[in-house]
């Protein structure tokens, strides 16, 4: 690998900025988990598969995952997956019939503290950590 990178430097260009992209990303679901609820790393998530803000034409079909496995991706249960899911299609955020469609409107939830329809939330729910909202 070291004789690669030293020799081929288009190969070390990209795979340096393979590695740094890579460290970007890190740093970001790092600050996610600690800061945002699980439903907005649920909605992050979402928007990151769906490649949000790529440039060029986006694709808004995720490919196909577990609601299981977007559990384990974001640091919560099935069931509270199973909710925001529910919850974003019912707001329109995202259609699923065996595939999940992402719309841009999920952005707002990622950009904004809360969702239009958290009316069930009282007022001093909203100003708790973020800790007590997940």
């Amino acid at each position: 690998m070291i004789r690669a990178l030293h020799e081929e430097h288009s190969f070390s260009d990209m795979f340096v900025a393979f590695l740094l992209a890579r460290s970007l990303r890190t740093q970001a679901d790092l600050v996610d988990q600690l800061f945002n609820s699980s439903e907005k790393r649920l909605a992050r998530i979402l928007l990151l598969m769906a490649e949000f803000g790529q440039p060029g034409e986006q694709e808004t079909l995720i490919p196909p995952i577990t609601q299981e496995t977007l559990a384990d991706m974001i640091g919560t249960t099935r069931s509270r997956v199973s909710f925001f899911m529910n919850r974003f299609r019912k707001n329109g955020f995202i259609e699923y019939d065996g595939r999940i469609r992402v719309n841009k409107s999920l952005l707002n939830v990622v950009l904004h503290d809360q969702t239009p329809a958290e009316d069930y939330l009282s007022a001093s729910m909203l100003n708790a950590s973020p800790d007590a909202r997940t």
